[in-house]
């Protein structure tokens, strides 16, 4: 894949709030047009906090965060989906706040729940919705803001493994069909090995970049794969370094 345009820029980045520690510390990071990069840590090291940054919840009390569309699409590890609304009319929303016609919502919802493969789900209410179909609908609603880059803080965290692994190739597909920017946050070191391009390994608190690792594994991967778990064992080995070096729990 050519990469030429960076799609997120964080520059000398330092964040505390109020009058405490630094959570994080001169982080510098660049996301490529395209790229699919997987963010590392102990709890605590500030990966969300990165992740809210580069949203534009939040601002660094130092550096800069270059975003160059303007805006990202942000995903979190709840699908936090309003429950008095239907699967279709959550996606509409997104798309009401972006300005979208009224006329054309409701097409363009059920277009993008065709797009996760929840195609004839727009009328269920939440509560009739499995965990995983909760999460292709924030999907969705997500890709209803139409940006190119999509933040995710654990979106599968709370998944079993069989649907989590489902999600996952259907992330990869709409990542290639989409050409989107992924940065993605997680605990779990097989999957970040699974999904990214890159893997960033940030220290414990203050988080600092620790170290990079490219992925050279071709895809269509699967997590139980030789060649993930062989570079998972050195990214975990790397963690636990980290970890008993700062006295992390």
């Amino acid at each position: 894949m050519t990469r030429s345009t960076g799609a997120v820029s964080l520059r000398g980045i330092t964040k505390r709030f109020g009058d405490g520690p630094n959570v994080l510390e001169d982080v510098s990071l660049d996301v490529a047009e395209g790229e699919f990069l997987c963010l590392l840590g102990a709890s605590g090291c500030g990966k969300s906090t990165l992740l809210n940054l580069a949203a534009g919840l939040d601002r660094p009390s130092a550096g800069t965060v270059h975003v160059p569309g303007g805006r990202a699409a942000l995903m979190f590890q709840e699908p936090a989906l309003l429950p008095w609304l239907t699967a279709g009319q959550n996606v509409e929303l997104a798309l009401r706040l972006r300005g979208v016609a009224k006329r054309d919502r409701r097409d363009r919802a059920d277009e993008l729940l065709e797009l996760v493969r929840l195609r004839g789900a727009g009328s269920k209410r939440v509560h009739e919705l499995s965990g995983g179909m909760r999460q292709r609908v924030a999907m969705a609603r997500a890709l209803a803001q139409d940006s190119h880059v999509l933040l995710m803080d654990e979106p599968f965290a709370a998944l079993d493994a069989i649907t989590r692994d489902v999600l996952h190739e259907e992330l990869v597909r709409l990542r290639e069909s989409q050409k989107l920017t992924v940065l993605f946050v997680t605990h779990n070191v097989r999957e970040a090995v699974r999904l990214g391009d890159r893997v960033v390994l940030l220290s414990s608190r203050p988080g600092r970049v620790a170290k990079e690792y490219p992925v050279g594994i071709e895809h269509p991967r699967r997590i139980e794969s030789p060649e993930v778990a062989k570079l998972s064992v050195e990214i975990t080995d790397d963690l636990r370094t980290e970890i008993r070096r700062h006295g992390a729990h």
